[in-house]
């Protein structure tokens, strides 16, 4: 029987959306010069306890910050649907005011009750929670740790579920910019060992309270 098994879940570097505070969902943004930054800060940091393995988000946000680690480490970037943004429909592109004043009921049901909304033509909590279990339950390695670079939304999904908690806690968790959470899998059960370790980040920690989400 297989041993306990590590998950290190990083969310993407900052973006240029990010600063604008734009909700991107499935849209593409590049990263920012911060982002470029934290990428190469974490694949600095992970250098010296190198993961085994990475996988990735398939947006070019993700696999910018995963390339950048599998470039200083040698090792090779696995794409995987599962771990993609959730769709944030009509909303992507636009900022928080933006969305406040074309979507005002929504938007104040997604402060107040984020697990009731399924954005205008995207997804729900719910979607994205069972994508995260499928993933879980079936990891495309069985190499430990495994790098799981993916987004704002699926890390904090993620931990909720490692802690026993449900998608209606998603504004109690943030997640920062390519800083580390870490999973174990043990036996079927998940807990966490750390959240939004942002060590290898010092001067380079993004304004999360300011960006879309």
């Amino acid at each position: 029987m297989a041993g306990p098994r590590r998950l290190w879940l990083v969310r993407h570097g900052e973006t240029t959306w990010n600063v604008a505070g734009r909700y991107q969902g499935r849209k593409d943004s590049m990263l920012s010069g911060r982002g470029v930054a934290q990428a190469h800060a974490l694949a600095e940091r992970l250098a010296h306890d190198p993961p085994a393995a990475i996988v990735a988000s398939p947006l070019l946000r993700t696999r910018a910050t995963a390339d950048a680690v599998a470039q200083r480490l040698d090792l090779r970037v696995e794409a995987d649907e599962r771990l993609i943004e959730i769709s944030h429909g009509e909303w992507e592109g636009y900022t928080r005011a933006e969305v406040e004043e074309r979507w005002p009921e929504t938007l104040a049901l997604w402060k107040r009750a984020p697990h009731e909304v399924r954005f205008p033509g995207g997804e729900t909590l719910g979607d994205v929670w069972a994508r995260w279990a499928d993933f879980v339950a079936d990891p495309p390695a069985a190499a430990s740790p495994l790098l799981v670079v993916t987004h704002d939304v699926i890390v904090r999904l993620a931990i909720l579920a490692a802690q026993g908690k449900g998608p209606e806690g998603y504004h109690e968790i943030s997640v920062e910019n390519a800083a580390l959470n870490e999973l174990v899998l043990d036996d079927g059960r998940v807990r966490v060992l750390r959240v939004n370790d942002a060590a290898h980040l010092d001067g380079l920690r993004a304004d999360v309270a300011s960006q879309a989400s």
